[in-house]
């Protein structure tokens, strides 16, 4: 996202959000890891009780669906394949106006009950789609009342863009809900309408004739209720540590290949999610850097902003595409999901895992900033023994001032609120914690308990 105070697609969702949330309960407290006791005192155990991870991973999973033309393949990493094609359908790339052919096979999820009724719901994927080849999510969620949702495109995903150009769907709603570049929202949360249940459905594309496949590993979502609230409760500093995370500068690009979201200055979310996977040892080849000019440096923020580029959102923020791209390198896998308090943060960092941030602010809500921002990534890599956050801050002039410290109340609580006022003093939305996890398959035995506690393994 832009770090400049101005409207968004991503603050049309947020500002839509608000207007139904804003006769809903007052304030209530954030969350923590999945699993505390209702009784719990720390500020983050409601919360976490009102969001849901459920992700199909391995090969049992993916025997659990309905296929259609797919097969589960085992190994270290259970994926989804075309064995055989289930149809073939042409396909009008809204952004080239190329209509081509490919060959389809499908995968459609069991129903997940969520163990929260669920405002919004958000898609996350991980797959290789060589040349040749791309992905369509669905989602199909159950109201409250028995009824259902249209199966709503969560995205038409490949790694690179030489087939079709990656894209959200605008434009889809039942009246009821409304998907929103990245995130499917019920319309009119105070009426107490939510989803109770979904299933997804998958279907993979290749050239006609030939054996080419995507490899699906991981397809999941996240639904969540995160009650309305300007401000969340104050948590206890608990772990120091900090994480040596690469740091990049979207600044830096300013003018940079503006066919991307007008260049560097909007790069944020791609550059929070280059400096993780080179944390957890991606590396790009000279191969894949060779169309960025090799007067340029850090080209592969340039090449991950060209990969995370949403055309139809026309920006590098669609968040299930960031962590689509993590997981195009090799061991990785990337979600989105929700944290509930800084707590979670923290035990997070203790087991060495950096995690991508989203959040929006005044200038003088974040001392130290120096902007204020509509909507902005940037990358947790610690804590100090005061309990102040570390962050690696793409929106800094250089790669050297990259590395900030922001006091722990402040950035908590942009963070965590889902409402705020801007600058003009109108009510906008927040992202409840939104947020990008990477980590590796090859985890240790701590990371995966904690992985777990969060609901994400």
């Amino acid at each position: 996202m832009s770090r400049a105070e101005q409207p968004s697609r991503r603050t049309l969702l947020a500002a839509a959000v608000v207007a139904t949330v804003a006769s809903s309960a007052g304030p209530a407290s954030a969350g923590t890891a999945t699993g505390r006791s209702a009784g719990s005192a720390d500020p983050g155990a409601a919360a976490a009780r009102r969001v849901d991870n459920r992700a199909w991973t391995s090969y049992g999973d993916w025997h659990a669906g309905r296929a259609e033309g797919t097969r589960a393949v085992a190994g270290v990493r259970p994926g989804l394949v075309i064995a055989k094609a289930a149809g073939t359908t042409d396909y009008t790339d809204p952004h080239t106006d190329r209509t081509a052919a490919w060959e389809y096979a499908t995968w459609t999820s069991p129903v997940h009950r969520l163990t929260v009724p669920a405002t919004e719901a958000i898609v996350s994927w991980n797959a290789r789609t060589p040349g040749g080849t791309w992905i369509q999510t669905e989602l199909q969620g159950t109201y409250t009342d028995g009824t259902d949702t249209p199966w709503y495109v969560m995205g038409r995903w490949a790694a690179d863009d030489q087939d079709i150009r990656r894209t959200s769907v605008d434009d889809q709603s039942d009246g009821r809900s409304t998907v929103w570049t990245d995130t499917l929202a019920v319309d009119d949360a105070a009426s107490g309408l939510r989803l109770v249940s979904y299933r997804l459905r998958l279907t993979l594309y290749r050239r006609p004739g030939t054996k080419l496949t995507p490899t699906v590993w991981r397809l999941g979502a996240m639904g969540s209720d995160i009650p309305d609230r300007f401000t969340v409760p104050a948590s206890t500093p608990r772990t120091a540590r900090e994480l040596i995370v690469p740091r990049y500068s979207q600044e830096i690009h300013k003018g940079r290949y503006p066919e991307y979201d007008n260049g560097g200055e909007a790069w944020c979310s791609p550059t929070s999610s280059q400096m993780i996977v080179e944390y957890w040892g991606g590396r790009l080849t000279e191969e894949q850097l060779a169309w960025v000019d090799p007067s340029y440096a850090d080209p592969q923020v340039c090449h991950a902003a060209r990969h995370t580029y949403d055309h139809q959102y026309a920006g590098c923020g669609n968040w299930p595409f960031n962590a689509a791209y993590a997981a195009t390198f090799e061991g990785l896998q990337g979600v989105v999901t929700r944290l509930g308090s800084l707590t979670d943060l923290e035990t997070l960092i203790a087991a060495g895992i950096p995690v991508i941030t989203s959040q929006s602010f005044r200038e003088e809500e974040l001392t130290g900033a120096g902007y204020g921002t509509a909507g902005h990534l940037m990358t947790v890599i610690g804590f100090t023994p005061d309990g102040d956050v570390v962050a690696n801050d793409p929106a800094s002039p250089d790669n050297a001032s990259v590395r900030r410290v922001y006091r722990r109340r402040e950035w908590e609580n942009i963070w965590l609120r889902t409402k705020r006022y801007d600058a003009n003093g109108q009510v906008r939305g927040g992202t409840g914690g939104v947020c990008y996890i990477f980590w590796p398959v090859g985890s240790t035995p701590r990371q995966q308990r904690v992985l777990r506690s969060l609901g994400l393994t």
